[in-house]
């Protein structure tokens, strides 16, 4: 069985610039996974900091609009893994679930993070590249050139252990076909 992570989709993030297309492919997957009756679990960053735009009693903390009516299940985190100290694999076990779709935001942390945990936990893993987005850029790593999510989206390709999809490709592959 499939599920989607639609992870820190969240004001704190999606506010900092442009996110609009990033937000459209999210949720055209959701769209798919609602429409055949597949679990999808938001993931929420919160920290305790009161200053922190993620502390849990900050407006900023909160899912985004955009996307906050398809969060049936909500899955609280404190690290970049959405599994570190969560319940999520046993949700998911209890579901039956063995391949997860990883979409959402800090393409390089929290994305990332929780693909290489779930692939660890044994879940097949497809990670689609502009379903994630990410407020950082080349000038936050002082490396003129970089293209965060595809040098990501490459890394985790190379490894040959992550399936790596764009948007299209996933509705090639897994909207128009029968589902694992």
């Amino acid at each position: 069985m499939r599920a989607l992570l639609v992870i820190d989709v969240q004001h704190a993030i999606v506010e900092c610039k442009d996110f609009q297309q990033e937000l459209n492919n999210i949720e055209s997957i959701i769209r798919d996974f609602k429409e055949n009756e597949e679990p999808i679990f938001f993931i929420r960053h919160l920290e305790g900091d009161e200053k922190s735009p993620f502390y849990r009693e900050s407006p900023s903390s909160e899912l985004h609009h955009a996307l906050k009516k398809y969060a049936d299940i909500v899955i609280e985190k404190k690290t970049p893994s959405s599994f570190f100290q969560t319940n999520l694999s046993e949700k998911l076990d209890q579901l039956g679930v063995n391949h997860l779709f990883i979409t959402g935001f800090e393409t390089e942390f929290c994305c990332q993070f929780t693909a290489i945990a779930a692939y660890d936990r044994g879940y097949r893993v497809t990670f689609i590249e502009d379903a994630t987005g990410t407020v950082n850029d080349e000038a936050t790593y002082e490396m003129k050139g970089l293209d965060i999510r595809d040098f990501v989206g490459t890394v985790l390709h190379w490894s040959t252990v992550i399936e790596v999809l764009d948007q299209e490709e996933y509705v090639g592959k897994y909207q128009s076909s029968t589902k694992a």
